[in-house]
């Protein structure tokens, strides 16, 4: 049968309407679910006060959130599962003594002791949103994907969980974040139980610390990475 211009006037007709359909079915599908997808029962006033304080200090200018934004900045939307409300706190009422030593600087935007708590609250809310695990870089399989890249290379566990976890704010022979000091000598200085301690509760092993704690580290990975950098430098 030769394609005439009105068989395809109702090829295209028909395949028209069988994606709109589609497309209305997913859309309301997916409107269905949002109360349970965002956990909607979780939204208190404080969680909104948060996304006004989000709003009015414009933080999309420098970070995304739920794929929207600037990639100036890290993505926050599983921010509260990374560094936890001491890190955010650190981050957001001290940026200038947080990222001192940082390439990316942040400007200190007077937040208030009440606005940060609302903005935490805000930003736990959408680190619990089921949001099909994205950004993937975050979520326990990529993680583990990732080390297990690491691992192939030749890396030990210590090394690969500290590529992991600490390689964005410290450097390590030459390579590595500028946010915190280098490491190549702190076996020098702490053994590997004293390390692990470190990550976990910085200011029990340095008061005055400006180490966010990261207590979401698996006491395996801190041991695995104390164990790696107490060998740094000579020490033991």
């Amino acid at each position: 049968m030769f394609l005439t211009n009105r068989n395809a006037f109702f090829i295209f007709l028909g395949g028209t309407a069988i994606s709109l359909a589609i497309f209305l079915w997913l859309t309301v599908d997916t409107h269905r679910q949002v109360d349970a997808l965002t956990h909607a029962e979780k939204l208190s006033d404080q969680v909104v006060a948060g996304k006004h304080v989000w709003e009015k200090k414009n933080c999309n200018e420098c970070h995304t959130i739920l794929g929207f934004g600037v990639y100036y900045a890290p993505d926050m939307t599983r921010v509260y599962k990374r560094i936890g409300p001491a890190g955010i706190k650190a981050a957001v009422m001290s940026p200038e003594v947080t990222f001192a030593s940082s390439i990316r600087k942040m400007p200190n935007l007077g937040v208030t002791e009440q606005e940060n708590a609302d903005l935490t609250a805000f930003l736990e809310w959408v680190g619990n949103i089921d949001n099909h695990d994205w950004p993937p870089q975050d979520t326990e399989e990529a993680m583990s994907a990732s080390q297990r890249r690491l691992a192939g290379a030749g890396l030990s566990r210590g090394a690969s969980a500290f590529q992991e976890n600490c390689i964005r704010c410290h450097s390590l022979g030459g390579s590595g974040g500028s946010n915190g000091p280098a490491l190549d000598s702190i076996g020098d200085k702490y053994n590997a139980g004293t390390i692990s301690r470190l990550i976990a509760e910085p200011a029990s092993v340095q008061p005055g610390s400006r180490m966010m704690a990261f207590p979401d580290i698996s006491e395996s990975d801190r041991q695995a990475i104390g164990e790696f950098l107490a060998k740094q430098g000579g020490g033991q």
